[in-house]
This record gives structure tokens, C-alpha cells and sequence, in this order.
């Protein structure tokens, strides 16, 4: 092998570790983004938890208003009182449950979120790999072609007598 073997040689190494770099560099950043996304999926539990704590906090001062309105007009805390009182605890019951559904639905898009993050990833070293054998695959073709020399030779056109 020449010195331009050794140069096809060589390019055909550096592109190859090139490659290998680029795949890892798309696979980590890729887990970055994919650990971006459960951070988020815990942020929103505790987003929950938060808005939950404010709802009874509110639900409680209304509750609180409309027993002080109850009194005020002398109405007893029986009959339509009663009934109006179980109706805003069963309507607070259920924004509960719809404030806990959201959380659930956004937390289960931030984890999908997350996995596609770690299979783009997979993809990009996969990629890269495959780039890779590529590169080998061309620069022994390269090499093999070079090192079979020139055409065989023939007799340049002369005949040559029986």
C-alpha cells in the first residue's frame, strides 16, 4: 500500500470515529431532552398537589361566605340550605377529580414525551453506526482497488505468431 492508501486509510478512520462521535452526541442529547420530560412529569404532581391546596382553600372561604349569608337571613341550616351545601361539596368533589384527570393526562404526554426523546436517540446512534459500516465498507473497496494495481496487462496489440 502507497502513500495514497495510507491517506484513503486514514480519511476513511476519521470519518469513521467522526461518525461515532455525532451518534453519541445525538444520543446524549437526546436523554438530556428525554430527562427534561420526567422532570416535568414530576413538576406537574406537585402542580397538582398545589392547585388541589388552592381550590379547598377557595372552596372553603365560599363555603365560609355562604354560611355567614345563611345566618344573617336566619335561615336554618336545614332544607334548601342543606341541599345547596351538599351540591357545592359534591361540585367541588368533582373539580377535584378534574383537576387530578388534567394532571394525569399531561403527565402521560410528558412521559411519551420522554420515551420518543430516548428512541429518537437509540435512532440517532443506530444511524450512526450504520454510517459507519458504510465508511469501512467503502474505504476497503477503495483500498482493495488500489492495491490490485492497474488493468492486467495485454500484448499492447501485437500479434503474437502461432
Amino acid at each position: 500500500m502507497g502513500w495514497q492508501g495510507a491517506v484513503v486509510a486514514g480519511l476513511g478512520y476519521a470519518q469513521y470515529k467522526q461518525q461515532g462521535a455525532i451518534g453519541k452526541y445525538n444520543q446524549s442529547v437526546a436523554n438530556r431532552n428525554a430527562e427534561a420530560a420526567e422532570q416535568q412529569a414530576e413538576t406537574i404532581d406537585k402542580k397538582t398537589e398545589f392547585d388541589i391546596a388552592q381550590f379547598d382553600k377557595e372552596f372553603l372561604k365560599l363555603e365560609g361566605e355562604q354560611k355567614v349569608k345563611s345566618a344573617k337571613a336566619g335561615v336554618a341550616f336545614s332544607g334548601t340550605a342543606l341541599r345547596i351545601q351538599r351540591q357545592n361539596a359534591e361540585e367541588a368533589q368533582l373539580q377535584r377529580e378534574i383537576i387530578k384527570y388534567n394532571s394525569q393526562v399531561a403527565k402521560s404526554q410528558a412521559i411519551e414525551k420522554a420515551n420518543a426523546f430516548r428512541i429518537q436517540g437509540e435512532m440517532a446512534r443506530v444511524t450512526a453506526k450504520a454510517a459507519q459500516l458504510q465508511t469501512i465498507t467503502s474505504t476497503t473497496t477503495s483500498l482493495l482497488s488500489m492495491g490490485s494495481g492497474s488493468p492486467a496487462k495485454t500484448d499492447q496489440g501485437l500479434k503474437v505468431a502461432p
